[in-house]
């Protein structure tokens, strides 16, 4: 039987005849309601001073609570609230913020599903349109969706042509992320096919390196990873996956001058060098598709570079690659 509110009436009867000392099965009985729901009713109104029910101030209790009954805000309080919506800002998912916020707000925590939720509880669900007076935080997310949609999936061809040693020859090591050295490398492109970005991702901490590149060619790509990796000691240099582009064929111009073994991922297989495809999408989100990386300068790519290196990674217990990597070097 569908649970059915008390209303004034029934308030004043219980009142009336409590005063004629009427038992609660009496009282139950007149109304047509068990008699627990009679004592429930007096256990939560009874007021603990005076200890005498009173049905006007239980009405309005009643009413009052549910008037607010399922709108309580879906974060604990301000503080998390403020550090959930700052680090959106800052690009960092919700899990990402999920397993920060346990380090950095000692005595605080969160699920990613409950900020998820926070998001788009903001939005209506009739029209999709903003709540007033609430800020969209959908904007921050890697996936700008108006309605939260499952993940798909999508296999890709697969083919054995490669233009040096394949990634299947790749130490077995490298493929479990036991050791800090391996790395993946990718090209992003520019606004009309002209020279835009290197990519360079360690694949145990997640430290990336962004460099502009001069040229769209494999001499441009050598020097670009040579430059950075000139700060690296020689056991952070182990090897490189690239992909099958040409501005990545000098794979023994590379070898020669940071020590590091190429290897390369079969075509279309781009979940082979998967860190380094992530990453790229992360960049992207600062650097659309159709930028001109000419127009960007050098200070905007280490900004970005920075941003992407102090973000907390949940498989390095939250913390960041660039925390991760220093702590190696230290040690």
């Amino acid at each position: 039987m569908k649970y059915k509110q008390f209303s004034i009436e029934e308030r004043e009867t219980i009142q009336r005849m409590l005063w004629e000392g009427k038992s609660l099965r009496s009282i139950g009985k007149t109304l047509n309601r068990p008699h627990s729901s009679i004592s429930r009713e007096l256990q939560r109104n009874k007021p603990p001073v005076r200890n005498v029910y009173a049905p006007r101030l239980a009405n309005e209790r009643a009413l009052a609570h549910r008037s607010h009954r399922g709108r309580q805000e879906r974060l604990k309080n301000d503080e998390i609230r403020e550090y959930v919506a700052s680090h959106l800002k800052l690009n960092w998912s919700p899990e990402q913020i999920a397993g920060r916020i346990k380090l950095d707000l000692k005595d605080q925590s969160i699920s990613h599903e409950a900020i998820y939720q926070y998001i788009y509880a903001r939005v209506k669900k009739s029209d999709g349109y903003l709540r007033d007076g609430l800020e969209d935080l959908r904007i921050y997310l890697r996936r700008k969706r108006k309605r939260r949609v499952p993940k798909g999936t999508r296999k890709c061809q697969r083919t054995p042509r490669t233009h040096g040693p394949s990634i299947e020859e790749r130490p077995e090591v490298a493929n479990q992320r036991k050791r800090i050295g391996d790395w993946e490398s990718d090209s992003v492109e520019s606004f009309n096919h002209r020279p835009g970005i290197n990519t360079l991702v360690e694949r145990k901490t997640g430290f990336a390196f962004i460099t502009k590149l001069e040229a769209k060619t494999s001499g441009a790509t050598a020097k670009a990873i040579a430059n950075r990796f000139s700060s690296l000691p020689q056991e952070f240099k182990k090897t490189i996956t690239f992909d099958n582009g040409s501005e990545n064929w000098d794979g023994e111009v590379i070898k020669s001058e940071t020590g590091a073994t190429c290897f390369f991922a079969h075509a279309y297989c781009s979940w082979e060098r998967g860190t380094n495809e992530n990453t790229n999408g992360l960049i992207r989100e600062y650097f659309p598709k159709k930028t001109d990386f000419a127009m960007i300068s050098e200070t905007e790519i280490q900004k970005v570079e920075h941003l992407l290196n102090t973000r907390p990674r949940k498989r390095l217990g939250y913390r960041t690659p660039l925390e991760t990597l220093s702590g190696a070097l230290e040690g």
